[in-house]
């Protein structure tokens, strides 16, 4: 089981607003309303400052490095909830002996803070995420193959993953791995970024039934 982070176990949506609001600011953009997050959360932010804020890539990857000093100083976890039952439905997911890792665009050190901080940590074989500058390792697909190489460094039989997530570089990066995906609609997307997917879902009790159902039936 695979699960991407932002939007989908974790609402981190009132720092990344904050954050934005100085960064754009600081370079001369306009900020960003709440509503128009739904740009920004998801894809890697050295992608969103070009194709939101049109920035070239070499000021996408100072903006990138500016927001990520302001992210270090406010503690990567401040402010950030989860959403409500995601939570229980890892921890029910990880007692029914399902392998389990997160494959987030949030740079790694980021997602391994947040899992920390809300206890999911003993329930992943492995968190993965984006490198620190958002370059190297980045692209949805990429970090996708790179947590079922850890999965299967690890000794997991990865013959039959699925990707949980909510905007459609989740649908995108998943079927370029052959991975199907679960869209959650709970997360910051369009209804038409589920177009894809395996299966769509918008409460918690749709996808515990659905990620524990499937598990009981294989």
């Amino acid at each position: 089981m695979l699960w991407d982070v932002d939007g989908t176990i974790v609402d981190a949506s009132d720092g990344i607003l904050r954050r934005l609001t100085i960064t754009l600011e600081h370079f001369g953009r306009t900020a960003p309303t709440r509503a128009e997050l739904v740009h920004w959360i998801g894809p890697p932010m050295f992608q969103s400052f070009q194709a939101t804020a049109g920035m070239t890539p070499e000021q996408a990857a100072e903006a990138v490095s500016y927001y990520r000093t302001l992210g270090k100083a406010d503690g990567y976890t401040t402010g950030a909830r989860l959403f409500p039952g995601v939570a229980e439905v890892i921890r029910e997911v990880a007692a029914a002996g399902i392998p389990q890792a997160t494959a987030s665009s949030k740079p790694e050190i980021q997602v391994a803070a947040l899992m920390d901080h809300f206890d999911l940590t003993p329930c992943l074989t492995a968190v993965v995420g984006a490198t620190s500058d958002e370059r190297t390792l980045a692209r949805k697909a990429d970090i996708v193959a790179e947590a079922l190489r850890r999965l299967e460094v690890a000794g997991v039989d990865t013959s039959r993953p699925v990707l949980v997530g909510d905007r459609h570089h989740d649908v995108e990066g998943g079927a370029e791995q052959g991975v199907p995906v679960i869209f959650v609609q709970w997360g910051f997307s369009w209804p038409h970024e589920a177009e894809g997917a395996q299966a769509s879902v918008s409460t918690i009790g749709q996808l515990r039934d659905l990620l524990l159902v499937r598990n009981a039936d294989a």
